[in-house]
């Protein structure tokens, strides 16, 4: 893999997977719902596991710089 691209989608991915994991936090604290017309539970775990699987590949991506 190219560097340019390499660090570009790593950083993507990242943004995005620690993004996603601090909005499900705070809206977890908050007691405010994370998707509207799902049960709570189901919600924050698929959230959470999108978040750290990006978090991964971002890592991924960036380890092949």
């Amino acid at each position: 893999m190219e560097n340019g691209p390499a660090i570009f989608t790593g950083m993507v991915f990242a943004l995005f997977g620690g993004g996603l994991l601090v909005w499900t936090g705070v809206r977890t604290r908050q007691g405010q719902p994370v998707a509207q017309g799902v049960s709570p539970l189901a919600s924050v775990a698929l959230a959470s596991v999108v978040g750290v699987l990006a978090l991964a590949v971002g890592a991924w991506c960036l380890t092949r710089v």
